[in-house]
C-alpha cells in the first residue's frame, strides 16, 4: 500500500489513534536488539497514556533483559488481522523492581506466569514511546470492495487511515 492510496492523519489525529489502538488490541511483539540480530516476542501491553508509558511484566529469566540494558531502543507492533488495523512505536525501554508498580499493573492473567503479585522474579518493563505510526484500513471486505471498483475504474483506491507522529 502506497501513501498515495490512504488518507494521511493529522499528527494529533494519528497520536489519539496510536494510543487508541494499542490499548485496545493488547498483545504486541515486543522487538529487541541483541547486537547482531533483532528478536521479538509476544506480550501483554499495559497502555498508559496519561504516564506516557507502556508497560509490561516481565520474568527475570530469559535475554530480554540483557538486550534492553545494552540496547534500550526497542520497537512494539501491535496487529488486529481481522480489522485490518496496524500500531508500530519505538521507544526507549528501561527494567525496573518497582513493587508497587508490579502489584498496580497485576491482573488475573498474570496468573498463567507467577503466583501472585510478590513473585521476585517478576520485573517491570517500562517503554517510553519516542513515535509511532498507524495504518487503520476498512475490514476485508470493504477492501476487497473497494480493489474490484478500483480495478474496474482504474483508479487508486481509498485504503483507509495513516499517519506518523512524534509521541
Amino acid at each position: 500500500m502506497t501513501d498515495r492510496n490512504n488518507e494521511t492523519l493529522s499528527p494529533q489525529e494519528a497520536i489519539d489513534r496510536i494510543w487508541d489502538l494499542a490499548d485496545k488490541i493488547d498483545i504486541c511483539m515486543l522487538t529487541t536488539w541483541d547486537g547482531s540480530q533483532q528478536r521479538s516476542r509476544p506480550m501483554s501491553a499495559r497502555v498508559r497514556r496519561d504516564e506516557h508509558a507502556i508497560y509490561f511484566l516481565t520474568d527475570l529469566e530469559g535475554h530480554k533483559l540483557t538486550e534492553i540494558e545494552n540496547y534500550p531502543h526497542v520497537s512494539l507492533a501491535w496487529a488486529d488481522n481481522g480489522g485490518h488495523k496496524y500500531v508500530v512505536i519505538a521507544g526507549e525501554a528501561e527494567i525496573s523492581d518497582n513493587r508497587a508498580k508490579i502489584e498496580e499493573l497485576w491482573s488475573k492473567f498474570d496468573k498463567a506466569w507467577w503466583d501472585d503479585a510478590s513473585d521476585p522474579s517478576i520485573r517491570l518493563l517500562k517503554v517510553v514511546p519516542d513515535d509511532g505510526e498507524v495504518w487503520d484500513s476498512p475490514n476485508m471486505l470493504v477492501s476487497a470492495a473497494k480493489m474490484l471498483t478500483a480495478a474496474a475504474t482504474s483508479a487508486k483506491p481509498d485504503m483507509g487511515d495513516t499517519g506518523k507522529a512524534r509521541l
